[in-house]
């Protein structure tokens, strides 16, 4: 039929397929080299003094520190590359020559979004599949040879830790591990039928359970009649982990989509109020790929002109893109975070406008 023969790889999308991919690639890994060059050079003390094993310097940190890198700058060097070797081919009249042959502009476009769609795979597969595991390792790197001891700085923190059951406490001691001034309260429906007060409550890590000091209980049955009991230490288990208070706010690039999803449910249940943050990184991870085939239209749309001053006029074009793209981002995030918006609106709003951008520079381009 005859549009299966439209979309059937040639000789020719071969060769864009190749040069798309080719120069992401390289253009990546040269990054990376010269980044972790100069992390080394900074971080080169922090080795040292806290004595770090080279075996893990470079399998437990750089090794996971790669993934990172890939997935925090795929879109700028996506672009880049699309505006590089495109620009390359219509400063050498390839691009020309294609156009003269009968291929039409969209058809022209057809290898690029093969291209972008093994990218896109590739970022998905990178930011859930591979990023999350190496996250872990590289940030306990980080815990224990390059940042200081956290310490946990919030007070009078309250929180439903399993339906019906609330704890309080007035601070927290990482290096201890010990709540103090900590209160339990369950419920049923409105009314509250047991309260636990206690002068501090210290995570027992053999046991797994919470060491509850100096304890006041008192339990309501449902006429109202309270018994009280006391006593200088009780044992309890519940949905609450000290390993809550250690956490710094890149723990979140830890976690895959199905954590991620089962962690925001876990926050919804407590009652928190910081659920829109996870929210949009959420929808993040699923509409970022989606921007490199807007980016891809954007950079070929722009590139195909044959302009004075070369390729360094596009690949600058590129990079004030990209980084324009990266930096409204940011900001429909921090609106999600501390504003009003939606947050699937916030993650998708940056895709929307840069497509919209895209299709523009599609029509405006030379055909």
């Amino acid at each position: 039929m005859k549009w299966l023969n439209t979309f059937k790889i040639r000789i020719l999308d071969r060769y864009i397929i190749r040069k798309f991919l080719g120069t992401f690639f390289f253009a990546m890994l040269m990054i990376i080299v010269i980044t972790v060059v100069f992390d080394i050079s900074e971080k080169i003390d922090d080795f040292i003094d806290k004595k770090a094993p080279l075996n893990a310097i470079v399998f437990d940190y750089y090794f996971n520190f790669i993934p990172y890198f890939v997935s925090l700058f795929s879109s700028l060097f996506i672009f880049v590359s699309v505006i590089f070797f495109t620009a390359k081919m219509a400063a050498q009249t390839e691009i020309i020559a294609m156009l003269s042959s009968g291929i039409s502009f969209s058809r022209f476009l057809y290898p690029y979004f093969i291209g972008a769609c093994i990218l896109a795979l590739f970022s998905f597969v990178i930011n859930d599949m591979i990023m999350p595991s190496a996250n872990k390792n590289r940030i306990d790197f980080e815990e224990i040879y390059i940042r200081r001891p956290m310490v946990y700085l919030e007070r009078n923190v309250h929180k439903q830790v399993e339906p019906g059951l609330f704890v309080y406490l007035e601070s927290f001691s990482n290096s201890s591990e010990t709540a103090y001034q900590f209160s339990m309260e369950r419920y049923e429906g409105d009314r509250m039928v047991s309260k636990l007060m206690s002068a501090s409550a210290q995570w027992d890590n053999e046991k797994e359970k919470w060491n509850i000091k100096d304890y006041f209980i008192r339990d309501i049955d449902s006429l109202g009649y309270e018994t009280i009991q006391s006593g200088a230490s009780i044992d309890t288990t519940i949905n609450f982990h000290p390993s809550e208070f250690k956490r710094r706010a890149n723990f979140i690039e830890t976690m895959s989509i199905a954590e991620l999803n089962e962690f925001i449910n876990n926050l919804r249940m407590q009652g928190a109020d910081n659920v829109n943050a996870f929210l949009i990184e959420l929808h993040k991870r699923i509409a970022f790929p989606f921007s490199t085939f807007i980016l891809t239209l954007i950079g070929v749309s722009l590139s195909t002109r044959k302009v004075r001053g070369g390729i360094g006029i596009h690949v600058a074009i590129g990079i004030a893109i990209s980084f324009l793209y990266i930096l409204f981002m940011q900001f429909s995030a921090e609106f999600a975070t501390k504003g009003s918006l939606d947050p699937a609106v916030a993650a998708w709003v940056p895709n929307i406008i840069f497509g919209i951008v895209g299709i523009i520079l599609y029509r405006l381009a030379p055909k």
